[in-house]
C-alpha cells in the first residue's frame, strides 16, 4: 500500500483576519503552529513514516511541514519546494477582508471568486508591489507562467503537470509521502484524484492543519481517502471555511 498525505497549512495571520491571501507570504499564528504540531502528533500515532515531502514557496506551508517533520523526527528527509503548489492567486483581492468584500459585492460574487471553477478575481497590474514579477523567489520563471490572478481552473492547470510528472511518479519509490500546501492548490489535486466535477468542487472545503490521507494499491489506483481526526470536529472546521465569505 502506498500513502500520500495532503495537508493544508495551519492557520495563518490572514486566515485569522479572514483576508484573501493567495500568494501573499503570510506567517502562521500561534494557533497555526499548534495545528501543525497536533497534525504531526496524529501522523506519528498513526504510524506514518514519510521518506519524501513536497511544499510550496510560501512560508505558512513550509513552516507547517517543518513542524510536522520535527514532531515525527523526520527533519532530515528530502523536501522539494515548487511554486506550482502555491495557493490560488487572488489578484487584486489579496489583503481584503472576505466578509467586508461580501458586504460590498454580495456573497454570491465572493463565493464565485473563492470557490467556483472558472471565475477569476480582478487581476493585479504587472507593476503592483504584490506582483510575482517583482518577487525574487520567482526569478527565472517566465512571466507567461506567473499569474496576476487565477481561477481554480488555472490553478489546477499549473498543479496537475507537477503532480503527474513529479509527485505521483515518486509514489513508486516511496511508501509514505506528504504534501503541505494550500486550500485551493490541494482542492485541485483532490478534484483530479476523486474525479470531482467542476460544479461539485465548489462545495469542497479543506480545513487548516488536518491531514488528508489517500491510499493507493499496487497498481497505483486510489482505493481510499479520509481525514485523520475527529469527524465532528472536522465537519465543524469545514463549515467554518465555507462561512468565511459570508457577510458579518
Amino acid at each position: 500500500m502506498k500513502r500520500v498525505v495532503l495537508i493544508r497549512h495551519g492557520e495563518s495571520q490572514w486566515n485569522k483576519e479572514n483576508r484573501f491571501t493567495g500568494w501573499t507570504d503570510v506567517d502562521l499564528t500561534e494557533k497555526g503552529i499548534e495545528e501543525a504540531a497536533a497534525a504531526g502528533k496524529t501522523l506519528k500515532e498513526e504510524g506514518y513514516n514519510f521518506t519524501l515531502a513536497y511544499t510550496s514557496y510560501l512560508k505558512r506551508a513550509v513552516k507547517t511541514l517543518n513542524i510536522i517533520l520535527d514532531k515525527l523526527d523526520l527533519d532530515w528527509i528530502p523536501v522539494e519546494k515548487s511554486w506550482r503548489l502555491n495557493e490560488k492567486h487572488y489578484g487584486a483581492l489579496q489583503g481584503l477582508n472576505k466578509a467586508e468584500t461580501a458586504e460590498k459585492y454580495g456573497e454570491e460574487k465572493v463565493l464565485e471568486w473563492r470557490r467556483s471553477y472558472e471565475v477569476k478575481s480582478p487581476a493585479l497590474k504587472p507593476d503592483d508591489h504584490r506582483s510575482p514579477y517583482l518577487d525574487n523567489r520567482y526569478k527565472g520563471i517566465s512571466q507567461e507562467e506567473l499569474p496576476l490572478t487565477e481561477s481554480l481552473k488555472d490553478t489546477v492547470g499549473r498543479i496537475l503537470p507537477y503532480w503527474n510528472n513529479t509527485i505521483f511518479p515518486s509514489v513508486k519509490e516511496h511508501n509514505d509521502i506528504i504534501v503541505a500546501a494550500h486550500g485551493n492548490s490541494l482542492r485541485g489535486i483532490v478534484k483530479h484524484l476523486k474525479d470531482i466535477s467542476d460544479e461539485e468542487i465548489v462545495s469542497l472545503n479543506i480545513p487548516t492543519g488536518i491531514p488528508y490521507a489517500f491510499e493507493f494499491n499496487d497498481k497505483y489506483e486510489l482505493v481510499k481517502d479520509y481525514f485523520l481526526g475527529d469527524p465532528e470536529k472536522i465537519k465543524a472546521l469545514m463549515e467554518a471555511v465555507a462561512n468565511q465569505g459570508k457577510k458579518k
